[in-house]
């Protein structure tokens, strides 16, 4: 049977009508590209370029602290989180020119409520290292990212986000450190007009002045109380921030390996399974259920993290993805344990990136996961 005639069947069998399977069949389309992967590669894999620097960052912050040191290096944190910044002249300079800030009067600094709180961590993942940033508390996270991903204006962060990947980060630090390599190994070529022609060489080769990095909160996972987990306080606190880091270096391995990583369910339950699975050992499909807001099913609890995904779906669409979403995610809870720990995290991923949301939450999830995981049980780690 065609792959797509049989999401089809399974839409079908949850009730959807033709629109609801038309929208659906698109939205929950699997954007991962494993067809191309090597089935010898291992891992963790070798750091991004970015790196060298971050480590350099990371030494600073020991003596330094780390909010000091990366104020110096990171334009937007010299702006205050203000609405229309990102539209002013003196910004626009500073974050796509580089243009330095000491003489703007818009630069008067973000201001956090705890900057002695802020950490750097170098956190080694199955997709290589990656810089994190942990939040000395939730008013900070939200400062951090809105300075990091909205361009210093106050877009609303919604309570049940606590953790955001950062990437294609232009580093102005870094184009500078690029700048003054360049002009040492070309003392002929002197003059602002030569460095201009060497900058519109540099642009395409995004790998020498972009980054990725995490921004994390040490708050509750998805905005869910330890006394709905069934934990004290201060273990879920601790269990909280596990699940949030782990599931941030998911995406970051889908970004790797299959060039994508994205606001959709099944990218969720694939890092939220890896989340929780890194924290207590065994993945549980309750846990997730209430971090989406599913936990009352068929009810839907507003404020769980599923309506951060819903996009433009329809009513009707919007409904039966939970359904999909709860099978999807009992059956990863059975089949898990079917496995009795037989594969090793990075192939598990793989092969949860082979499989479409249908596909998980149809009796059939074991016949398809079982074939891709003959195929990528060669994956191991070093």
């Amino acid at each position: 049977m065609e792959r797509q005639e049989l999401r089809t069947r399974i839409l079908k069998a949850y009730g959807a009508n033709d629109s609801e399977t038309e929208e659906l069949l698109a939205y929950n389309e699997n954007a991962f590209n494993t067809a191309n992967l090597d089935p010898t590669i291992t891992f963790p894999l070798a750091p991004e370029p970015y790196m060298a620097t971050w480590e350099t960052y990371r030494a600073e912050a020991t003596e330094k602290g780390t909010f000091e040191t990366l104020k110096k290096r990171l334009i937007q944190l010299q702006f205050p989180i203000q609405a229309g910044i990102s539209q002013t002249e003196a910004y626009r300079g500073a974050t796509r020119r580089g243009i330095p800030v000491e003489s703007m009067a818009e630069a008067t600094g973000l201001v956090l409520t705890q900057p002695e709180g802020l950490q750097l961590i170098i956190h080694q993942s199955l997709a290589g290292t990656i810089p994190v940033l942990i939040a000395g508390n939730r008013e900070d996270f939200v400062l951090l990212v809105q300075a990091l991903t909205t361009k210093n204006e106050p877009k609303p962060v919604p309570a049940s986000m606590g953790a955001c990947m950062v990437a294609g980060f232009n580093n102005w630090d870094r184009i500078r450190q690029y700048r003054q390599q360049w002009e040492a190994n070309h003392p002929d070529y002197t003059g602002e007009a030569s460095w201009m022609a060497e900058f519109k060489r540099l642009i395409p080769k995004k790998e020498l002045y972009q980054d990725r990095f995490m921004i994390l909160s040490q708050g509750l996972y998805s905005d869910v109380s330890a006394q709905d987990i069934g934990v004290s306080e201060a273990e879920w606190l601790r269990l909280s921030l596990v699940i949030r880091l782990e599931h941030e270096c998911t995406h970051y391995f889908t970004r790797r390996l299959f060039n994508s990583m994205r606001n959709n369910p099944l990218d969720e339950l694939i890092a939220d399974y890896r989340g929780i699975v890194a924290a207590i050992g065994d993945y549980r499909a309750d846990w997730f259920l209430r971090f989406m807001g599913l936990e009352s099913f068929p009810n839907y609890r507003q404020g769980g993290r599923l309506q951060n995904y819903r996009g433009s779906l329809s009513p009707g669409s919007f409904k039966i993805l939970q359904s999909l979403v709860v099978s999807a995610a009992r059956n990863l809870e059975a089949f898990e344990r079917q496995l009795l720990k037989r594969i090793n995290p990075a192939a598990m991923v793989t092969t949860l990136c082979c499989l479409t949301l249908e596909e998980l939450a149809s009796d059939a999830v074991d016949i398809a996961a079982d074939t891709s995981i003959r195929t990528f049980d060669t994956i191991v780690e070093t």
